[in-house]
């Protein structure tokens, strides 16, 4: 993985190192060096006639799979924002840990880099493909230590027992904390607005990297044992890094932008989804509509950047505030529509008084403000509609209608509260 690109240009206008953060900047450019030292400090290790042979034929794997998925790379570079970019580099560096020493490693990896750069990526920003490259290093000289420590000094290091199999499998593990941590906090650090949880991403890509690294100790295996039987994995991984643009592009079309809650027509159909399985089963589904008191004011005072901190802010106390199987959408500009299965008329009243008076007790910290001074609010007040099923409708349409309706009417009343839909 690596930190996402930004489109900036290339060449003399791509290092814009020095803009960044302080901290953000400290942090790249101790990377960077703890890479290079590591770079000059294994540069005498020994190298075998073998060594070359499997290290041929890893960049001939490696160049050969971005090149046939150069399209789809680019594709899924340029969709990365504000998260860690995951791809099947990983395989092929892990499988150079196992098979040669760490400066052939490490050349690697500047190849694997260098061809994304003139082939891949197309016009980026210099310092962050270097930053990745270096994580890259400092990961697997970190891996590399691991499997000295657990005894596996000579090459190729291959699971020929339990003990070397918990030990690679250990070695994985530590080159993916590595790389990931250095990512997540270069995001944190160099991101204006970015927290830790958006900066984590989404947690299912880790299994990406998980299964790229499972790939390495195979592909290292059969290069090892039977080169002639590489094509079969080459085939496997093709195939899986082509389906890693369909759950993004999915996980796109369904989610807010900003927020990172559920978009209004996936919140829709998981609506009429449970109240399907409710009709089955006999059970409720409650809606609530919820809408910020005079959001207008903090957009107006502060700006709209500060106005977005907010809408972030209250997404994550109301997701905070909900079980795993209900699901918060951003429905408008500042408001917000909540499905809950299995919760009844009572039940829903009370879930929504518990979160109105938590949004109005919690403080939101505004950083991004027009006149650059932080200012925390000491909460927000929020208006809500609530609606059920089958009291207050039988399909969504019918259910997002009354919940409106009642939001209204408690926007009207004054503000402040949570109003409940009259039957139909």
């Amino acid at each position: 993985m690596k930190v996402d690109r930004d489109g900036h240009r290339s060449g003399s206008a791509g290092w814009q190192l020095w803009s960044l953060p302080g901290r953000a900047l400290a942090l790249i450019l101790a990377v960077d060096l703890a890479a290079v030292g590591t770079t000059v400090g294994t540069a005498n290790s020994l190298t075998s006639g073998t060594h070359w042979w499997w290290f041929a034929a890893l960049v001939c794997g490696s160049l050969a799979h971005l090149e046939v998925a150069r399209s789809i790379e680019r594709r899924r570079e340029q969709s990365s924002k504000g998260v860690p970019y995951t791809n099947l580099k990983s395989l092929w560096v892990f499988a150079a840990v196992l098979l040669v020493p760490l400066p052939l490693v490490i050349v690697l990896t500047v190849v694997s880099y260098s061809y994304c750069w003139a082939r891949v990526y197309g016009p980026s920003v210099a310092h962050r493909k270097a930053y990745s490259a270096a994580t890259f290093v400092l990961a697997s000289a970190a891996a590399s230590a691991v499997l000295h420590a657990g005894g596996l000094d000579q090459l190729p290091r291959l699971p020929k027992s339990a003990w070397s199999l918990v030990v690679i499998a250990v070695a994985a593990a530590v080159w993916w904390l590595v790389n990931y941590a250095l990512v997540v906090f270069a995001i944190v650090l160099s991101t204006s607005g970015s927290s830790v949880r958006q900066a984590l991403g989404d947690p299912a890509d880790q299994l990406v990297v998980a299964a790229a690294l499972g790939l390495g100790v195979t592909v290292a295996a059969l290069l090892v044992t039977m080169p002639w039987a590489l094509p079969a994995p080459m085939v496997a991984v093709l195939a899986v890094h082509r389906d890693l643009l369909l759950p993004q592009y999915l996980r796109a079309a369904r989610t807010d932008a900003k927020t990172g809650l559920a978009a209004p027509t996936f919140w829709t159909d998981v609506v009429n989804a449970e109240l399907e399985r409710a009709r089955l089963a006999g059970t409720s589904v409650g809606v609530i509509f919820l809408d910020l008191d005079r959001f207008k004011q903090i957009n107006d005072t502060h700006g709209h950047p500060a106005g977005d901190e907010a809408i972030r802010a209250v997404a994550d106390t109301v997701r905070g505030e909900v079980r795993g199987a209900d699901l918060v959408s951003r429905w408008g500009g500042d408001e917000l529509a909540i499905v809950l299965p299995g919760i009844g008329h009572r039940q829903l009243h009370a879930v929504a008084e518990r979160i109105r008076l938590r949004l109005a007790r919690t403080p939101i910290t505004l950083t991004r403000t027009k006149s650059g001074v932080t200012q925390i609010l000491p909460g927000v007040t929020t208006s809500m509609g609530l609606a059920s099923f089958p009291g207050n409708g039988v399909d969504a349409d019918q259910l997002v209608l009354a919940a409106d309706h009642a939001l209204l009417d408690a926007k009207r009343n004054g503000r402040n509260q949570s109003v409940s839909a009259t039957s139909i």
